[in-house]
């Protein structure tokens, strides 16, 4: 892949899309929105390039996760915890992290490509587009799921974008 080319996008989903409702609850996460929105974003954009899972063997797919807040929801419910001085569930520890949802989406798809999460510090999609392209100009991976989501400060899901980017034909 030539650095003046760019990436491909092979495909690109977002979520919600006309239709949707909430995303379907992804299990072993609780209480929040946001890694059942990254997993119904991820599962949209990689089946429509790779139909059911897994991905093709020999295809090194690196997810790239990107979001300034993070989960709101996760976080706001141990602070409130934490304050009234009450126990924080186990799951809250595994989930806290934003990388154990890109782990989630990346053991149930068989990608073997590394995994990074960003807290963009310029434009989302141009920061996380650019950590993707080095992935797979270092020859990191063969493709790159890039997760875009912020989630809505009023505790309603928000929204997310995924784009798998790579040298492929669209």
């Amino acid at each position: 892949m030539s650095a003046a080319s760019g990436p491909r996008v092979l495909a690109e989903a977002r979520w919600p899309e006309p239709g949707d409702g909430a995303p379907p609850p992804v299990p072993g996460f609780v209480h929040s929105a946001f890694p059942p929105l990254v997993a119904a974003v991820a599962d949209r954009c990689l089946t429509r390039r790779h139909g059911a899972r897994p991905v093709p063997a020999g295809t090194r797919t690196a997810v790239v996760l990107v979001s300034a807040s993070g989960d709101r929801a996760s976080a706001e419910h141990v602070r409130a915890t934490v304050a009234a001085g009450g126990r924080i569930g186990p799951l809250f520890f595994f989930q806290s992290v934003p990388n154990s949802v890109a782990g989630h989406i990346a053991a149930r798809w068989g990608l073997d490509g590394p995994v990074v999460c960003l807290s963009p510090t310029g434009e989302p999609r141009a920061d996380g587009t650019a950590e993707a392209e080095l992935l797979l100009y270092d020859g990191d991976a063969d493709e790159a799921l890039l997760i875009l989501i912020e989630q809505a400060p009023d505790g309603t899901p928000g929204e997310a974008t995924a784009v798998l980017l790579g040298e492929g034909t669209p």
